[in-house]
């Protein structure tokens, strides 16, 4: 019985990660979206390449429910805290936005990007983001301090080379991927990084 519970608390725990990542992540990419759809003369990303997007995204944390819970998610019942889940959403998400309009900016003014640059940068800048930031938000510690469990890891970074590779690739022109310059590449590494620091700051 003991066991039962435990492995129940461990499950719900779990769930928990999966619905902030995915409220935050949701919340964050539809406003960029609808903030971008508005203020470009061009589509911020194509259909196609969001639902790449979306499908990568859910990939990568296929790996969630066999993720290692720390004892402090166990150790007593968990509650559903809808007022929780809609304050970190509120949070995490808009964060996101912040930086994508930041690499909006870049593309923009910095490196006057044309529309297939634009969307590809986006599509990198955007899956980097979306991705690494689960070893941030899965833990309310820090994150080397709670490892995730390898098949987290395996299914997260698979995903994110997938990504990373795709639009160097012949495949990426069919989802309509045009390379991006090493510089600006470059650019989006460094707007990753921040954002990286900026989530585990908040979280």
């Amino acid at each position: 019985v003991a066991d039962g519970v435990e492995e129940g608390r461990r499950t719900f725990a779990n769930i928990l990660k999966y619905v902030r990542m995915g409220a935050s992540s949701n919340f964050g990419n539809m406003l960029s979206m609808a903030i971008a759809s508005i203020a470009l003369p061009f589509l911020p990303m194509l259909p196609t390449q969001i639902l790449l997007n979306n499908l990568l995204y859910d990939l990568s944390e296929l790996g969630i429910p066999f993720d290692n819970v720390s004892p402090q998610a166990t150790a007593r019942p968990q509650l559903w805290d809808m007022r929780g889940l809609i304050r970190f959403a509120a949070i995490m998400g808009p964060l996101s936005s912040v930086f994508d309009f930041l690499t909006f900016g870049a593309l923009l003014f910095m490196f006057s990007a044309a529309p297939g640059e634009f969307q590809t940068a986006w599509f990198l800048e955007s899956m980097a983001t979306q991705i690494l930031v689960i070893f941030i938000i899965r833990t309310n510690g820090r994150p080397w301090r709670n490892i995730p469990h390898p098949v987290l890891t395996v299914s997260s970074l698979v995903a994110l080379a997938v990504a990373m590779l795709l639009p160097f690739t012949p495949i990426g022109a069919w989802f309509g991927f045009v390379a991006p310059p090493p510089v600006m590449l470059a650019g989006i590494a460094l707007l990753v990084v921040i954002y990286l620091v900026c989530a585990e700051l908040l979280k």
